[in-house]
């Protein structure tokens, strides 16, 4: 790990007048540290923010909830309104990691973790996201967890996180304070970004821009969820695919639908045409088997990915299937 200053800020005022252009904000730290650990980030300086007000879950004026991006992944998904009214978001996020990691790990920070991809880990091998004009090994080399949508001929990498997916079927706003002080709202879907020629740049933040919140509407899949997650082992392993469906049904017809995978892109992966499909149909296995089609027909694997495509056509199967039993 190389030399770097720590500065324990005392308000987001301080926190925010601190960066530079090398400096990282500090939470959780069960990423980036580890990150560091492998000379994969090199920041020269850690601000630490835990000690920020935004820890917290609270009603908004949305009729929703907002969750405090310094509040613990333990603290939201256990947290008793975010289990009666985002039960999707609360499976999701329970799904991840171990609970030491969730106890640590917080909301800001989870949607701000890197790729897993081995490339980006092993300094000694080529990463555009990490040192950028090196190349991509993944394309050529070892890519069965790699992306089936979205990537471009610099990066294959997929993001990790289960909570980003939850969030991305759902819906939601992020809102960053700027280093002015001024504050701006993203739409979730418009946080992440795709590799394009530019991989290193995971989200559209600006430089010194500060997570403080995550915005929620108003529930809408309170009764007819569920997230899939498919991986290696039961537990501390990412996806290789993941779905997360909320349904709200009205006598067998499907009024709303939220649906988007992880394990699959650089980004979460919003299925919004599988979901326009499904408005007004009737919630059965027929319609979800076509809604799955609908959703894989665009990706375009690689050789030792190619699994991907059935495998995700199933899991959104199964995925709908298991939301609309959950109260049938």
């Amino acid at each position: 790990m190389r030399p770097f200053t720590y500065t324990n800020a005392k308000n987001t005022q301080e926190a925010l007048q601190k960066t530079t252009a090398t400096t990282h904000y500090l939470a959780g730290g069960t990423n980036l540290v580890d990150l560091m650990k492998e000379d994969v980030e090199r920041p020269d300086q850690l601000v630490d923010v835990n000690n920020l007000e935004f820890n917290k879950i609270e009603k908004n004026q949305s009729g929703g909830w907002s969750l405090g991006a310094m509040l613990s992944n333990s603290d939201t998904a256990n947290h008793p309104d975010i289990r009666q009214n985002y039960p999707l978001l609360s499976m999701a996020m329970l799904s991840a990691a171990t609970a030491q990691i969730r106890n640590m790990a917080t909301n800001g920070g989870n949607l701000l973790q890197r790729t897993r991809c081995p490339y980006f880990f092993e300094t000694s091998m080529p990463c555009n996201k990490r040192e950028p004009g090196s190349g991509c090994g993944a394309i050529d080399g070892m890519n069965a967890v790699h992306a089936i949508f979205g990537y471009s001929k610099e990066c294959i990498a997929t993001h990790p996180s289960d909570m980003c997916v939850a969030l991305a079927a759902m819906g939601a706003e992020v809102e960053v304070q700027k280093t002015d002080g001024s504050t701006r709202k993203i739409p979730f879907n418009e946080f992440h970004r795709l590799p394009g020629d530019r991989p290193e740049k995971d989200t559209t933040l600006e430089k010194g821009e500060l997570i403080t919140q995550i915005h929620l509407s108003s529930p809408e899949f309170a009764d007819n969820y569920y997230y899939l997650k498919i991986r290696e082992r039961s537990s501390y392993a990412f996806a290789l695919i993941s779905v997360a469906a909320g349904l709200s049904i009205q006598n067998g017809m499907i009024s709303k639908v939220g649906l988007a995978m992880g394990g699959v892109a650089h980004k979460p992966w919003k299925l919004s045409e599988a979901e326009d499909f499904l408005k007004g149909k009737k919630a059965n296995t027929e319609n979800f088997e076509q809604a799955a089609e609908i959703a894989l027909k665009d990706a375009k694997p690689f050789e030792k990915n190619k699994y991907k495509v059935e495998m995700g056509k199933k899991a959104i199967v199964r995925a709908l299937q298991q939301a609309t039993n959950r109260t049938a």
